[in-house]
């Protein structure tokens, strides 16, 4: 059987990334660790490997580098074509992420620091098993539209009891 392995990081396409490194420190209190970054389309190694991703004609975009206390890295993308999402997230929809999740124990202080830096809150906070384990959560969503998931414990104590009835 594999050993499951470390989960290193998330990467977000944003269509202002100084705003949304503003808004990873000051909500989530990511670490910076590259400071945002032109990288360009030319024949050095990292022009090279981002062709060999995203193929040939992207020009140029601006990068930067986040980290969580846990060391989960959060790598955030401008490209010239970025763009924010048109209308309302549709779960049912598929080719990319549909959301990340952070843990805080103080559930409200994180919805209110995303509502106050320009996010939003999509639904009122729940309980996972009402009356047996003190276990919330709550879905959220950066400036830019990507899903923000809180819970306020670990993912292995919330799933670990089971059943959702």
């Amino acid at each position: 059987m594999l050993t499951p392995r470390s989960f290193s990081h998330v990467g977000l396409s944003v269509p202002d990334l100084e705003k949304a490194v503003a808004f990873y420190t000051a909500v989530l209190g990511c670490y910076v660790v590259m400071r945002p970054t032109e990288i360009v389309e030319n024949d050095t190694a990292i022009g090279r490997l981002c062709t060999a991703v995203f193929g040939r004609g992207w020009g140029h975009f601006w990068i930067a580098h986040l980290s969580t206390g846990d060391k989960i890295g959060i790598e955030l993308f401008q490209f010239d074509r970025t763009r924010p999402r048109d209308g309302e997230w549709q779960y049912w929809r598929t080719g990319g992420p549909s959301h990340f999740c952070v843990q805080d124990p103080d559930i409200e202080g994180m919805v209110e620091r995303i509502i106050a830096h320009g996010g939003k809150q999509r639904m009122p906070i729940q309980e996972f098993y009402p009356g047996e384990k003190p276990y919330r959560m709550v879905y959220c969503e950066d400036p830019f539209g990507n899903l923000v998931e809180i819970y306020t414990h670990s993912y292995e104590l919330t799933y670990s009891a089971g059943s959702y009835s």
